[in-house]
């Protein structure tokens, strides 16, 4: 069972928004770093978001600058990403990962350090 569970994907047009959620079964939820990764077809994973519970710094990939905003709701055990002005390069499979503590890194930390992924959730983006 995993510990992260994603929703809110779907289909949008684009120009279209769309909120993923990530609900955490984690202990001291508030400890934990959290960001979201996406893969696309073909493509290699990237990273796209994070925050860091250690100074609570967060980070975006260029590609999604001024667009996405990740988010959380540390009473709920929850985290975000409102994705605005949704483009057809935003089309992937969206992962919610955390791990704690934050690592201790400027910027979007690799996919490899984080011990808690969910499952994938896809967002298409298509008129």
């Amino acid at each position: 069972q995993s510990q992260l569970v994603e929703s809110g994907g779907g289909l949008v047009q684009p120009g279209g928004s769309l909120r993923l959620s990530c609900a955490a079964s984690l202990r001291n939820f508030h400890y934990y770093g959290i960001a979201w990764f996406r893969q696309a077809p073909g493509k290699e994973r990237e990273g796209v978001a994070c925050h860091h519970s250690s100074d609570g710094s967060t980070y975006y990939a260029d590609s999604v600058k001024g667009r996405f905003t990740i988010s959380r709701d540390n009473s709920q055990s929850t985290f975000h990403l409102q994705m605005d002005n949704l483009k057809p390069e935003d089309t992937a499979v969206y992962y919610c990962a955390a791990t704690v503590p934050s690592p201790p890194v400027v910027g979007i930390p690799a996919f490899q350090l984080f011990d808690h992924v969910g499952q994938g959730i896809q967002v298409t983006v298509s008129s």
